[in-house]
């Protein structure tokens, strides 16, 4: 069993992380409403260490074993990119990867426009319309985050053992709700198409075969210098647990 660590970030708030592997370190981060475990459970984390990688997994503030801070003040623009930042502190990185999956991959670019220096960079699961901060995966509108709302706002009245009243008892169960929602959003900050000129570092965008996020994917990748498109089989739910996006993260990190 791979145990949390803990570490403070830049506002004191306590944040946990795990980590899988030796070797050259890669900081994974999760999605929406997931956690650093997510990548262990479905496997991809040790797919990625057993190929000689440190595969470091926090949980994003709001999150996991993290902190859950409900004051506004806890919740400014970029928080969560600040977050990163601590975490490389903390670690003492001077030489590593990052990438995350859906929310996570926007917050592993937010972590560089704030000054994250990392070798190489995986956007998974994201096209540029949600870097923007358009639907989608922790984006400002549509998406996964429009359907977290839904789900909160019918909260209680769902049918028994539908989808939502499924969804809804994992959401409790997790410790979210409307209001943790609601910050995690309101942090977010567009990424500008100058911004993402700017990231001069190979990196892997990946996204599933099914995935509508694909619809902007192309748009990504030409305003990013040095970038390679993946597509993998499944949809946005599907394909961040898929063996072959962890196959696709492998070789990209052995360039």
């Amino acid at each position: 069993m791979v145990t949390s660590s803990y570490f403070p970030a830049r506002d004191g708030v306590r944040l946990a992380y795990r980590e899988v592997g030796a070797g050259r370190p890669l900081i994974l981060l999760h999605g929406l409403f997931g956690d650093g475990g997510f990548w262990l459970r479905s496997g991809i984390a040790g797919r990625i260490a057993a190929a000689g990688h440190r595969v470091i997994l926090p949980d994003l503030r709001g999150h996991g074993e993290s902190a859950r801070p409900r004051a506004d003040e806890a919740w400014p623009p970029d928080v969560t990119g600040a977050d990163g930042l601590a975490l490389v502190e903390h670690l003492r990185l001077d030489d590593y990867d990052l990438g995350g999956y859906s929310l996570g991959a926007r917050i592993a670019v937010r972590q560089m426009a704030c000054g994250a220096t990392p070798r190489r960079a995986v956007m998974a699961g994201q096209g540029l319309g949600q870097l923007r901060g358009g639907g989608g995966g922790g984006g400002g509108g549509g998406g996964a985050a429009d359907m977290m709302r839904r789900i909160f706002a019918g909260a209680g009245r769902w049918a028994p053992g539908s989808r939502e009243a499924r969804t809804e008892e994992w959401l409790r169960g997790a410790g979210h709700d409307a209001a943790g929602l609601d910050l995690l959003i309101g942090s977010l900050t567009p990424t500008t198409d100058d911004e993402l000129r700017q990231f001069a570092l190979p990196v892997l965008v990946a996204l599933g075969a099914d995935d509508e996020r694909r619809a902007t994917a192309d748009d990504l990748v030409a305003l990013l210098p040095q970038a390679t498109r993946v597509e993998v089989p499944g949809d946005h739910g599907t394909a961040g647990v898929a063996p072959e996006l962890a196959a696709v993260i492998v070789d990209f990190l052995a360039w």
